[in-house]
């Protein structure tokens, strides 16, 4: 995985991804998320990437909207837990305006008072869609379950109070706070010279004034429990799952192929194959592995008519205990990790996904590996190391489970 990094005196990094094609995909990650808000200003990150797109002191929200688009482009962005991330791709020779419009969201908006109002509309009525897909509702509030009183577990996009509350002062001491200059990379996917690369880079970010906020993160407590929740649904949706491994711990890489192997991507999981394709009980069943900066988070998700929901939960208690008590051997754990480097190699061919992906790993780790060492990695895990993550992470005393049922909306613990 070949890629050079540039360094401003300012602290921004550039990272690129030689590729030669007649599209550039380019990417700005800010380390900084949903976690990294005050107590009480719930969704304020993501509210203001949703400003970042309003007005800057030389752009209005048609201009900022039409800059790429005009010439063929796509801009976007999005917020998660730990990071801020805009994103575009572009005709080669647009990297300048891609750059110029960069650079002038992140460091030049103006958060004007009629456009945070409008916003405001905007997001409520994401937060009531949202709230209209159990599946995916499920899965936010599991996390508030499981880290329960801290930053990781609120929703990203705020309550609809949180949201109507925030202020132009809560914006500027968020960005004062978490826009590090030293914690923010712009990644570069396309077929350019390193060196007019760089000299484009800097034309645009050099003036930018090196900057240095107070960011803390305090690692949460997992809480572990069973939570049934009526709403007015016509499906079981169930998640299960228990707290789990940052990105900087060792285990990382075994979780994430145990992870395949029990529910990823694909239809040859152990889960599809037991649950829906033996049994027919859950159109859709899964599993999911998040790391964060200090911690994680291993979820299983599946949604069944009400009559099926104890058998779907007993047999995936049955699947667990059997990873826990024989792991994964011989044939079929070198077949597994044949498989996963496979998807990670196909992962590539997103040009998007991976200069975004590229850029997180330079935030988080100071350096990209290449995709021999990632097979390499994969490749060391043993068949005591899954054995040890099993027991661990599918402990039955540390797993948690959420379900939203069918009838009247009300809780029941």
């Amino acid at each position: 995985m070949d890629y050079q990094v540039f360094t401003l005196p300012n602290g921004i990094r550039l990272l690129y991804k030689p590729y030669e094609s007649t599209i550039t995909h380019a990417c700005i990650i800010i380390n900084t998320g949903s976690r990294d808000e005050p107590e009480g200003k719930d969704g304020l990150a993501h509210f203001i990437e949703h400003l970042l797109f309003k007005r800057t002191e030389k752009r209005s929200t048609n201009q900022i909207l039409n800059y790429l688009e005009a010439v063929g482009g796509d801009l976007n962005a999005y917020t998660t837990k730990e990071y801020t991330c805009i994103h575009a791709s572009f005709l080669k020779q647009y990297l300048g305006r891609a750059f110029d419009l960069f650079e002038d969201l992140v460091f030049h908006s103006t958060f004007p008072e009629k456009e945070m109002d409008k916003e405001k509309s905007v997001i409520l009525d994401e937060i009531a869609s949202y709230q209209d897909q159990p599946e995916e509702a499920i899965q936010d509030d599991f996390e508030d379950m499981l880290f329960k009183g801290h930053a990781l577990g609120r929703n990203i996009l705020g309550t609809p109070a949180s949201v109507e509350a925030l202020k132009v002062d809560d914006i500027r001491s968020f960005i004062s706070a978490g826009y590090n200059t030293e914690d923010i990379v712009i990644g570069v996917s396309g077929g350019y010279s390193f060196k007019e690369l760089t000299k484009l880079f800097s034309r645009y970010f050099s003036e930018v004034p090196h900057h240095s906020g107070t960011l803390n993160r305090t690692p949460p407590v997992c809480h572990a429990g069973t939570n049934r929740v009526q709403k007015p649904i016509a499906q079981t949706h169930c998640v299960l799952g228990s707290g789990a491994y940052s990105f900087h711990d060792q285990n990382k890489t075994g979780l994430m192929l145990l992870n395949n192997i029990l529910g990823g991507s694909g239809m040859s999981s152990l889960l599809n194959l037991t649950i829906r394709e033996k049994y027919g009980i859950a159109y859709t069943i899964e599993s999911n592995y998040t790391p964060f900066s200090d911690t994680g988070i291993f979820t299983i998700y599946f949604g069944t008519d009400a009559e099926k929901t104890e058998k779907a939960l007993s047999l995936v208690h049955k699947q667990l205990k059997q990873l826990r008590e024989g792991g994964v051997k011989g044939t079929v754990l070198d077949r597994a990790k044949k498989k996963f480097n496979g998807l990670i190699a196909l992962g590539e061919d997103n040009r998007l996904s991976l200069i975004i992906a590229m850029a997180k790993s330079l935030v988080d780790y100071g350096r990209v590996d290449t995709l021999e060492e990632v097979f390499a990695r994969v490749n060391r895990v043993s068949e005591s190391g899954i054995s040890d993550i099993a027991n661990e992470i599918f402990d039955p005393a540390q797993l948690s489970t959420l379900l939203f049922e069918p009838g009247d909306e009300m809780e029941a613990n």
